[in-house]
């Protein structure tokens, strides 16, 4: 058989290899999570939440954007969930004014000076509080199955 015969096999035996490596990622199942988030009962307009597990050791953080007070978590894919599990929870929603930013990069990437100016500047759309696990006050436990989660921000 010429070698250029075999050439179809081979890519077809290797993409075999690569979607049964994508069955089993080696994290572990995932279950789907989405909620709501709100700040004194209106929605977060956009932002990120963090699943951060209790035992780093066990489990694997999870984070999802946030738009117009809505979420779903990921851990390795787009909206692939969450390990079971206990978790702290850390929301960050910022309205960061970039022009500065792009008015610098010149067709390129920002400078790094000015990215960083612009998040020290921006406004907190929550309280500050919530950026970080140990201070929000925030956990929950995802379960073996579909779940939503729902968080209500205040002062």
């Amino acid at each position: 058989m010429r070698p250029l015969a075999r050439f179809p096999a081979l890519v077809g035996g290797l993409l075999l290899l690569v979607l049964a490596g994508c069955a089993d990622d080696g994290i572990g199942k995932r279950y789907p999570v989405s909620g709501t988030i709100t700040y004194n009962g209106e929605p977060v307009p956009h932002g990120n939440i963090f699943f951060v597990p209790d035992d780093p050791n066990t489990g694997r953080a999870a984070t999802g954007t946030i738009e117009n007070g809505r979420y779903r978590l990921s851990t390795a894919g787009k909206n692939d969930g969450a390990l079971p599990g206990s978790y702290k929870i850390r929301i960050v929603a910022k309205e960061i004014d970039t022009s500065q930013v792009l008015a610098n990069a010149g067709g390129g990437a920002g400078r790094q000076d000015d990215i960083i100016a612009a998040n020290q500047s921006a406004k907190l759309l929550i309280p500050a509080k919530y950026e970080l696990e140990t201070t929000s006050g925030l956990t929950a436990t995802v379960e073996e199955k579909s779940n939503t989660i729902d968080f209500a921000l205040t002062d």
